[in-house]
């Protein structure tokens, strides 16, 4: 009788075990019809909106004697790199994105990820507009005044794809060597001073031009005589020079200069003496007495973080050293800390190729058909558990 006993007790688990696998697959039978009933009553729904709005277009119209509330709008004024201004009004509540898009519409600018929209905080700081913020909320009280300026400079700008884009990175540059960001020789200011007639004038002509055309240009903030005459000298030798290649020969030369995109922040060492961060698409360098004394290359810093008004970098170790070094910097200000953690964050996610770098959303998005498919698939291999069991 004992086996006979232990055989039933086998069987009776054998089928309680098929049971609750048979309640487990019709559950998940049930839960995808449910699912598909659902997709079928959304399309139905949004076939039944689409048949309505177009038989009814006047719906939801309403009656001209109860009016329609409108958007609140902003006024704006954003100064060009020509030193034109685009003004318009922005939905109260747009984030700086929207007013980029309109600016670079505007210009007919498609690599836009290279610039961006400055202003002026209370206490006359250039700070960058945040395109996922409300402006509202970074202008406060400030009238919405902005400035169109290069966020980031490309280290090779023959990779950009546009003739237009390198017009405004020179607009950009010329504005850098006039207010002394950019500092130049005498020889440099002369020859990207020449490009710079040749891409604006063409061609010189004695007729035309006449021996003093080059005085209402501004080369330099000491401009002189002597390097108007220079750069003369040196536009009457690029005759058939088209201005798309003048403005290359501009960027080529302008690209070697050691300040090139450059974003200077003045700053102290752990010793308390006076220095500069410098952030630009190589890495955070580090100037005193305008000399670069150090510099720390993207790759080998592993984190960047502020607190309060002082500024950290961890380094990568070395490959003699053990462990990670930690090193800070003290800022005059909170804000200021911020005014330099905010392009260390944007550039440590863009890539030179002329695109911002986004996180992958397509995880994000399942649709309840992806969810349906994927319901199919669990039924199936369920099925096959269960065939198998069977056997």
């Amino acid at each position: 009788l004992q086996p006979i006993r232990t055989q039933n007790t086998m069987c009776c688990k054998k089928h309680a075990k098929l049971n609750s696998n048979c309640h487990f697959i019709f559950y998940i039978f049930f839960l995808y019809l449910h699912v598909k009933e659902q997709n079928k009553h959304m399309d139905g729904h949004r076939e039944t909106d689409d048949m309505s709005e177009k038989t009814s277009p006047n719906k939801n119209l309403k009656s001209p004697q109860k009016g329609s509330k409108r958007l609140k709008t902003a006024p704006f004024k954003v100064t060009l790199l020509d030193s034109s201004e685009f003004e318009g009004e922005t939905e109260k509540h747009s984030k700086g994105q929207t007013l980029m898009d309109m600016v670079c519409e505007h210009l007919n600018l498609l690599e836009k990820d290279y610039f961006g929209l400055t202003f002026a905080d209370t206490d006359s700081q250039k700070n960058w507009l945040d395109p996922s913020k409300e402006i509202k909320k970074q202008m406060r009280n400030s009238p919405w005044h902005f400035a169109f300026a290069v966020k980031f400079y490309p280290p090779d700008p023959s990779q950009l794809m546009e003739d237009i884009t390198r017009y405004y990175l020179c607009l950009q540059l010329r504005d850098d060597m006039l207010s002394g960001r950019l500092p130049c020789s005498f020889v440099t200011h002369a020859l990207l001073g020449s490009y710079t007639v040749q891409a604006e004038l063409g061609d010189y002509d004695q007729d035309d031009h006449g021996t003093d055309y080059v005085s209402d240009f501004r080369f330099a903030s000491n401009q002189t005589r002597e390097l108007e005459e220079r750069v003369m000298e040196l536009h009457r030798n690029y005759k058939g020079m088209t201005p798309a290649e003048a403005e290359m020969n501009f960027l080529e030369n302008a690209k070697k200069l050691s300040m090139y995109g450059v974003d200077l922040h003045h700053a102290k060492d752990s010793e308390g003496i006076e220095i500069m961060l410098g952030v630009c698409a190589n890495g955070l360098l580090i100037y005193r007495d305008r000399l670069r004394i150090n510099r720390f290359a993207w790759p080998k810093i592993l984190k960047i973080s502020y607190k309060r008004s002082n500024f950290y970098i961890k380094i990568r170790p070395g490959e003699y050293e053990q462990f990670e070094s930690t090193i800070g910097f003290k800022l005059p200000n909170h804000r200021a800390a911020k005014r330099l953690i905010d392009p260390l964050s944007w550039l440590e996610g863009f890539s030179f190729d002329g695109h911002q770098s986004k996180p992958n959303t397509s995880l994000c998005t399942a649709s309840l058909g992806t969810v349906a498919r994927a319901t199919v698939m669990v039924t199936v291999a369920l099925l096959v558990n269960l065939t198998y069991l069977l056997i």
